[in-house]
Protein backbone atom coordinates (compact mmCIF):
# COMPACT_ATOMS: atom_id res chain seq x y z
CA UNK A 1 0.00 0.00 0.00
CA UNK A 2 0.89 3.66 -1.03
CA UNK A 3 2.21 5.95 2.18
CA UNK A 4 0.33 8.74 0.92
CA UNK A 5 1.84 12.26 2.17
CA UNK A 6 -0.69 14.15 4.57
CA UNK A 7 1.33 17.32 5.98
CA UNK A 8 -0.91 19.43 3.30
CA UNK A 9 -4.43 20.74 4.41
CA UNK A 10 -6.23 19.52 1.17
CA UNK A 11 -10.07 18.79 0.62
CA UNK A 12 -11.35 15.76 1.94
CA UNK A 13 -12.50 12.95 -0.41
CA UNK A 14 -14.41 10.17 -0.01
CA UNK A 15 -13.14 6.76 -0.37
CA UNK A 16 -14.03 4.07 -2.71
CA UNK A 17 -16.82 2.82 -3.15
CA UNK A 18 -18.20 6.82 -3.65
CA UNK A 19 -21.11 7.98 -4.65
CA UNK A 20 -19.86 11.59 -5.18
CA UNK A 21 -16.62 12.99 -6.35
CA UNK A 22 -16.73 10.70 -8.81
CA UNK A 23 -13.99 10.54 -11.92
CA UNK A 24 -15.02 8.39 -15.41
CA UNK A 25 -13.39 7.63 -17.54
CA UNK A 26 -13.90 6.91 -21.59
CA UNK A 27 -11.27 3.53 -22.67
CA UNK A 28 -10.87 4.36 -26.55
CA UNK A 29 -9.53 0.79 -26.75
CA UNK A 30 -6.74 0.67 -24.43
CA UNK A 31 -4.44 -2.30 -24.40
CA UNK A 32 -4.37 -4.50 -21.62
CA UNK A 33 -0.66 -3.76 -20.75
CA UNK A 34 -1.68 0.21 -20.40
CA UNK A 35 -4.86 -0.57 -18.13
CA UNK A 36 -2.55 -2.61 -15.33
CA UNK A 37 -0.16 0.43 -15.85
CA UNK A 38 -3.64 3.03 -15.44
CA UNK A 39 -4.85 0.96 -12.40
CA UNK A 40 -1.45 0.93 -10.47
CA UNK A 41 -0.78 4.74 -10.78
CA UNK A 42 -4.58 5.61 -10.41
CA UNK A 43 -6.64 3.15 -9.94
CA UNK A 44 -7.88 4.32 -6.14
CA UNK A 45 -8.79 7.47 -8.34
CA UNK A 46 -11.04 6.01 -11.31
CA UNK A 47 -14.77 5.41 -10.11
CA UNK A 48 -15.96 4.16 -13.65
CA UNK A 49 -14.32 3.25 -16.74
CA UNK A 50 -16.76 3.71 -19.60
CA UNK A 51 -15.86 1.37 -22.83
CA UNK A 52 -16.57 3.67 -25.50
CA UNK A 53 -18.65 3.40 -28.26
CA UNK A 54 -19.23 -0.84 -29.64
CA UNK A 55 -15.31 -1.07 -28.81
CA UNK A 56 -16.33 -4.03 -26.08
CA UNK A 57 -18.31 -5.97 -28.88
CA UNK A 58 -14.81 -6.19 -30.70
CA UNK A 59 -12.05 -6.49 -28.10
CA UNK A 60 -10.82 -9.93 -27.56
CA UNK A 61 -9.36 -8.74 -24.21
CA UNK A 62 -12.83 -7.76 -23.06
CA UNK A 63 -13.33 -10.19 -20.44
CA UNK A 64 -10.32 -9.81 -18.84
CA UNK A 65 -9.96 -6.24 -19.01
CA UNK A 66 -13.06 -6.00 -17.40
CA UNK A 67 -11.53 -8.22 -14.56
CA UNK A 68 -8.80 -6.57 -14.19
CA UNK A 69 -11.29 -3.17 -13.52
CA UNK A 70 -13.12 -5.10 -10.80
CA UNK A 71 -10.20 -6.15 -8.71
CA UNK A 72 -9.40 -2.77 -8.67
CA UNK A 73 -12.73 -2.04 -7.35
CA UNK A 74 -13.58 -0.18 -10.76
CA UNK A 75 -17.12 -0.19 -12.69
CA UNK A 76 -17.08 -1.30 -16.00
CA UNK A 77 -20.09 0.47 -17.89
CA UNK A 78 -20.73 0.15 -22.01
CA UNK A 79 -20.89 3.00 -24.10
CA UNK A 80 -24.40 4.21 -25.06
CA UNK A 81 -24.31 3.90 -28.79
CA UNK A 82 -23.76 -0.25 -28.85
CA UNK A 83 -26.92 -0.07 -26.75
CA UNK A 84 -28.67 1.73 -29.14
CA UNK A 85 -27.95 -0.28 -32.11
CA UNK A 86 -28.75 -3.23 -30.34
CA UNK A 87 -32.09 -1.71 -29.35
CA UNK A 88 -32.63 -0.80 -33.25
CA UNK A 89 -31.55 -4.14 -33.66
CA UNK A 90 -34.03 -5.43 -31.44
CA UNK A 91 -31.01 -6.87 -29.41
CA UNK A 92 -31.08 -5.67 -25.90
CA UNK A 93 -31.82 -8.89 -24.09
CA UNK A 94 -28.51 -10.83 -25.78
CA UNK A 95 -26.67 -7.56 -24.80
CA UNK A 96 -27.68 -8.17 -21.21
CA UNK A 97 -26.41 -11.67 -21.27
CA UNK A 98 -23.11 -11.10 -23.08
CA UNK A 99 -22.61 -8.30 -20.73
CA UNK A 100 -22.96 -10.48 -18.02
CA UNK A 101 -20.89 -13.47 -19.79
CA UNK A 102 -17.71 -10.85 -19.52
CA UNK A 103 -18.65 -9.50 -16.27
CA UNK A 104 -19.57 -6.21 -17.28
CA UNK A 105 -22.14 -4.62 -14.46
CA UNK A 106 -23.23 -1.32 -16.17
CA UNK A 107 -24.96 0.33 -19.11
CA UNK A 108 -25.10 3.69 -20.21
CA UNK A 109 -28.40 4.58 -22.12
CA UNK A 110 -28.40 7.01 -24.35
CA UNK A 111 -29.97 8.86 -27.79
CA UNK A 112 -27.06 10.18 -29.31
CA UNK A 113 -28.52 8.80 -32.35
CA UNK A 114 -31.95 10.02 -31.99
CA UNK A 115 -33.57 6.97 -33.75
CA UNK A 116 -35.75 6.60 -29.95
CA UNK A 117 -38.78 8.40 -28.60
CA UNK A 118 -38.21 9.87 -24.92
CA UNK A 119 -40.70 7.45 -23.74
CA UNK A 120 -38.57 4.24 -25.38
CA UNK A 121 -35.68 5.42 -23.76
CA UNK A 122 -37.67 5.95 -20.32
CA UNK A 123 -38.52 2.05 -20.67
CA UNK A 124 -34.92 0.98 -21.48
CA UNK A 125 -34.32 2.35 -18.06
CA UNK A 126 -36.81 1.09 -16.03
CA UNK A 127 -35.98 -2.41 -17.50
CA UNK A 128 -32.22 -2.38 -17.60
CA UNK A 129 -32.37 -0.53 -14.12
CA UNK A 130 -33.44 -4.17 -12.84
CA UNK A 131 -30.45 -5.88 -14.43
CA UNK A 132 -27.21 -3.70 -14.63
CA UNK A 133 -26.66 0.13 -13.26
CA UNK A 134 -27.45 2.62 -15.26
CA UNK A 135 -26.19 5.62 -16.19
CA UNK A 136 -28.70 7.37 -18.21
CA UNK A 137 -27.22 10.11 -20.49
CA UNK A 138 -29.04 13.69 -21.85
CA UNK A 139 -28.12 15.25 -24.81
CA UNK A 140 -27.17 14.85 -28.61
CA UNK A 141 -24.28 14.21 -30.14
CA UNK A 142 -24.97 16.74 -32.75
CA UNK A 143 -23.17 19.95 -32.17
CA UNK A 144 -25.84 21.44 -34.41
CA UNK A 145 -29.05 19.97 -32.17
CA UNK A 146 -30.58 22.70 -29.76
CA UNK A 147 -30.31 22.74 -26.11
CA UNK A 148 -33.59 23.55 -24.63
CA UNK A 149 -32.80 23.61 -20.59
CA UNK A 150 -36.41 22.55 -19.71
CA UNK A 151 -36.07 19.60 -21.87
CA UNK A 152 -33.02 18.51 -19.89
CA UNK A 153 -34.59 18.68 -16.79
CA UNK A 154 -37.37 16.66 -17.36
CA UNK A 155 -35.77 14.03 -19.54
CA UNK A 156 -32.91 13.74 -16.04
CA UNK A 157 -36.44 14.04 -13.70
CA UNK A 158 -37.47 11.34 -15.44
CA UNK A 159 -34.43 8.74 -16.01
CA UNK A 160 -34.04 9.05 -12.32
CA UNK A 161 -37.70 8.84 -11.33
CA UNK A 162 -37.34 5.07 -13.99
CA UNK A 163 -34.25 4.38 -11.53
CA UNK A 164 -30.74 5.32 -13.14
CA UNK A 165 -28.48 4.98 -10.73
CA UNK A 166 -26.56 8.63 -12.02
CA UNK A 167 -27.97 11.24 -15.36
CA UNK A 168 -24.82 12.12 -17.59
CA UNK A 169 -24.52 15.34 -19.08
CA UNK A 170 -23.61 15.30 -22.68
CA UNK A 171 -20.31 16.58 -23.55
CA UNK A 172 -18.98 14.02 -25.96
CA UNK A 173 -15.35 13.60 -26.24
CA UNK A 174 -14.30 16.58 -27.61
CA UNK A 175 -16.29 18.70 -25.16
CA UNK A 176 -17.66 20.95 -27.97
CA UNK A 177 -21.25 20.42 -27.40
CA UNK A 178 -24.43 19.76 -25.24
CA UNK A 179 -22.61 21.45 -22.07
CA UNK A 180 -20.55 23.23 -23.90
CA UNK A 181 -20.67 25.55 -26.63
CA UNK A 182 -19.05 24.87 -29.95
CA UNK A 183 -15.66 26.77 -28.60
CA UNK A 184 -15.80 24.36 -25.54
CA UNK A 185 -16.87 26.93 -22.75
CA UNK A 186 -19.26 26.19 -20.28
CA UNK A 187 -22.75 26.43 -20.68
CA UNK A 188 -23.58 28.46 -17.64
CA UNK A 189 -27.01 28.59 -17.43
CA UNK A 190 -27.69 25.20 -18.41
CA UNK A 191 -25.24 24.05 -15.43
CA UNK A 192 -27.02 26.40 -12.94
CA UNK A 193 -30.34 25.17 -13.76
CA UNK A 194 -29.77 21.58 -13.79
CA UNK A 195 -27.88 21.81 -10.07
CA UNK A 196 -31.64 24.05 -9.02
CA UNK A 197 -33.29 21.54 -10.10
CA UNK A 198 -31.40 17.94 -10.07
CA UNK A 199 -29.31 16.32 -7.23
CA UNK A 200 -25.58 17.62 -8.42
CA UNK A 201 -24.61 14.01 -6.48
CA UNK A 202 -26.48 12.32 -9.21
CA UNK A 203 -25.08 13.91 -12.21
CA UNK A 204 -21.74 13.29 -14.06
CA UNK A 205 -20.87 16.11 -15.98
CA UNK A 206 -19.02 15.06 -19.10
CA UNK A 207 -16.19 17.33 -18.91
CA UNK A 208 -12.90 15.65 -21.24
CA UNK A 209 -10.94 19.30 -21.51
CA UNK A 210 -8.79 20.41 -18.51
CA UNK A 211 -10.16 23.88 -18.45
CA UNK A 212 -13.82 22.35 -17.88
CA UNK A 213 -13.01 20.33 -15.32
CA UNK A 214 -11.20 22.91 -13.71
CA UNK A 215 -14.61 25.40 -14.40
CA UNK A 216 -16.87 22.41 -12.63
CA UNK A 217 -14.30 22.16 -9.57
CA UNK A 218 -14.12 26.03 -8.76
CA UNK A 219 -18.02 25.20 -8.87
CA UNK A 220 -19.01 22.47 -6.87
CA UNK A 221 -15.94 21.31 -4.96
CA UNK A 222 -13.76 18.48 -5.19
CA UNK A 223 -17.03 16.38 -4.57
CA UNK A 224 -18.33 16.84 -8.50
CA UNK A 225 -19.08 13.63 -10.59
CA UNK A 226 -16.62 14.48 -13.94
CA UNK A 227 -16.97 11.62 -16.96
CA UNK A 228 -14.86 11.20 -20.26
CA UNK A 229 -11.99 11.87 -18.27
CA UNK A 230 -9.04 10.99 -20.81
CA UNK A 231 -7.07 7.92 -19.17
CA UNK A 232 -3.57 10.42 -19.25
CA UNK A 233 -5.62 12.75 -17.17
CA UNK A 234 -6.94 11.18 -13.76
CA UNK A 235 -4.08 12.05 -11.86
CA UNK A 236 -3.87 15.97 -13.17
CA UNK A 237 -7.72 15.79 -12.32
CA UNK A 238 -7.21 14.46 -9.15
CA UNK A 239 -4.95 17.86 -8.62
CA UNK A 240 -7.68 20.17 -9.75
CA UNK A 241 -9.89 18.38 -7.13
CA UNK A 242 -7.50 19.09 -4.05
CA UNK A 243 -6.45 22.43 -5.08
CA UNK A 244 -2.85 20.97 -6.62
CA UNK A 245 -3.28 22.72 -9.61
CA UNK A 246 -2.52 26.19 -10.36
CA UNK A 247 -6.39 26.26 -11.68
CA UNK A 248 -7.65 25.56 -8.61
CA UNK A 249 -4.77 26.31 -6.05
CA UNK A 250 -6.41 29.48 -4.81
CA UNK A 251 -10.07 29.04 -5.65
CA UNK A 252 -11.56 28.14 -2.11
CA UNK A 253 -12.45 24.63 -3.37
CA UNK A 254 -15.39 23.42 -1.72
CA UNK A 255 -16.09 19.97 -0.25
Amino acid sequence: MWDCPNFLELPERDQKPRSRGLTHVLDKGMTTAALEALLAQAGHLIDVIKIGWGIAYIDPTVKHRVALCSEAGVLVTLGGTLLEICVAQGRVDELCEWAASVGIGAVEVSDGLEAMTSERKTELVGQLSARLTVFAETGAKDDHAPVVTEEWLAEMATDLDAGASWVVAEGRESGTVGLYHGDGSVRADLVDAIAERIPVDRVIFEAPRKSQQAWFVKRFGAGVNLGNVPPEEVLALETLRLGLRADTALAGVRV
